[in-house]
């Protein structure tokens, strides 16, 4: 690293100085943006911006910025799927000192993450052209009473953007970092689009070199800070941000996309002072709204606005319209992991099960249906959970079982839902495969497809030549399709890892 310039030119309105390692950049001297701790600002051709901390960093400040742009920075992006971080992260790229302030740089935001239409009513809130924080996605009042009905998204888009947030916390979580902050404020997302960007990066924790500067956000703080951030910070009770913290955000962040209410915000009152009702009820005596045998924090639905209904109603739409696998990660994070840490499910495992109830999802048959989309709930007669239409006709339903050797097969407690048009790619093939970013070009292409043809449902062979209906026992070569009837085996691959297809048929 050079030495921090000590000149600057300002020429109008436009600053330009350079960073520590030399590189000159320039910004215009108007904030276009504040947060707790830095004010920021837009260059020029608003391709990045510069944030300037308002109060005087200390030196491990300082040293955690450079390192962040740094080291960190080049493990992560200058790797194979570097390109796919550059996408999820907003991630810092110098450090500068400017009037003795000490800032960094770092990209703009790209433009889906900026609101399209604004609010209802001619945008009556003026968010038009501000950046879409995630708080307003993750409340059934400010979305039914605010947003414009363009800018919401629908289900299946959630869940996309929840396993790019899983998937963006799993990365640092496997460098041995924690982002400290996980929340909707340091998350923007682009239901439309189905994008999310990771915010905030400056505060990253490292155990044992750099510690937490915050504590969290309201509503993502986990319980086990949330009731020791009175003692001292020196105490060894004090529990700070790290890994296991950033796991109960997300867990939190999740469900509140999915569900669109708080998972600990319910009807329980534990005191009358609204500050210590708040540190008891996310802390130390925190309870999951959704408890199966433990009711006290049921939501109270008749002080409830109309603006969080149906959400509010645990019982007409509960977490388990997640479906099973998620509806398990809920289970360990807010029952057996709320006040135990080391029980929460990891970023990794949230990737895989949402990766996984992705292929659970049907398209509602009701075109006006809100959210567009259900998890299939296991049931011989599927109904959408959000405005009741049953699905009409037989639904396919393949069960994969995988080959651990040459011709024998075991469950992989995984399915996938057909619908008409359905593509099936190479990761349901092979369980080897796995459908994140080091994913290659040529295995994100679709190798079959599903259509509902003159009354029968038949998978349609685009690429694979393997295919090989085992009921009858016979190749369906490329080009050819194989229908989907009740009981018929089918193997996609006999190569290892290679899976075999037994299809169920529900509403028979």
């Amino acid at each position: 690293m050079t030495e921090p310039s000590q000149y600057y030119t300002n020429m109008a309105d436009t600053i330009k100085v350079k960073t520590l390692d030399g590189t000159t950049v320039e910004f215009i001297d108007k904030v276009i943006g504040a947060g707790t701790m830095k004010d920021v600002y837009f260059s020029p051709d608003k391709s990045y911006v510069v944030a300037l901390f308002r109060e005087k960093q200390d030196f491990n400040s300082k040293d955690r910025l450079i390192t962040i742009c740094g080291i960190y920075r080049d493990r992560l992006f200058n790797q194979v799927g570097g390109d796919y971080w550059k996408e999820l992260y907003c991630w810092p790229t110098n450090v500068l000192e400017y009037n003795g302030k000490l800032g960094l740089v770092a990209p703009a935001y790209r433009k889906p993450f900026f609101f399209t239409y604004g609010s209802r009513n001619n945008d009556c809130l003026s968010i038009k052209g501000q950046e879409k924080e995630g708080k307003w996605f993750a409340s059934a009042s400010l979305q039914s009473k605010f947003l414009d009905e363009r800018e919401k998204g629908d289900w299946f888009k959630y869940f996309l953007i929840c396993i790019k947030i899983a998937r963006g916390a799993k990365r640092l979580h496997s460098a041995g970092l924690a982002h400290s902050d996980l929340s909707y404020k340091n998350v923007l997302i682009d239901p439309i689009g189905a994008n999310a960007a990771i915010i905030d990066i400056d505060g990253l924790v490292v155990p044992g070199k750099y510690p937490p500067d915050v504590i969290g956000t309201p509503d993502f703080i986990a319980p086990e800070v949330m009731a020791t951030k009175n003692l001292k910070r020196e105490d060894t009770n004090r529990k700070f941000p790290c890994r296991a913290t950033d796991q109960h955000a997300l867990a939190t962040m999740i469900y509140m996309y999915l569900l669109y209410r708080h998972p600990l915000r319910g009807g329980q009152i534990h005191d009358v002072d609204p500050q210590r009702d708040e540190e008891l009820s996310m802390g130390q005596k925190a309870l999951f709204v959704e408890h199966p045998s433990d009711l006290r924090n049921r939501p109270n639905l008749r002080d409830t606005k109309p603006a969080f209904l149906p959400w509010a109603d645990v019982t007409k739409l509960p977490y388990g319209i997640t479906g099973p696998y998620l509806k398990a990660l809920f289970d360990r994070a807010f029952i057996d992991g709320l006040h135990n840490p080391n029980l929460r499910p990891t970023a990794d495992d949230w990737e895989r099960d949402l990766l996984k109830t992705i292929d659970l999802m049907q398209p509602c048959l009701n075109p006006n249906c809100a959210q567009k989309w259900f998890v299939f709930n296991n049931t011989t007669k599927p109904v959408c959970p959000f405005c009741g239409t049953p699905f009409k006709g037989q639904l396919p339903i393949l069960n994969f079982y995988s080959s651990r050797k040459v011709g024998v097969f075991t469950p992989d407690n995984y399915r996938l839902m057909v619908y008409h048009n359905q593509y099936l790619y190479q990761w349901h093939v092979n369980k080897n495969i796995f459908p994140n970013e080091r994913i290659s070009e040529e295995q994100k292409k679709p190798v079959g497809y599903f259509v509902f043809h003159e009354g029968r449902w038949i998978l349609i062979n685009q690429k694979l030549y393997s295919l090989f209906d085992k009921s009858e026992d016979k190749q369906i070569p490329i080009g050819s399709f194989v229908e989907l009837t009740e009981g018929k085996k089918i193997l996609l691959s006999n190569e290892n890892g290679g899976r075999l297809i037994i299809v169920q048929l529900a509403n028979n």
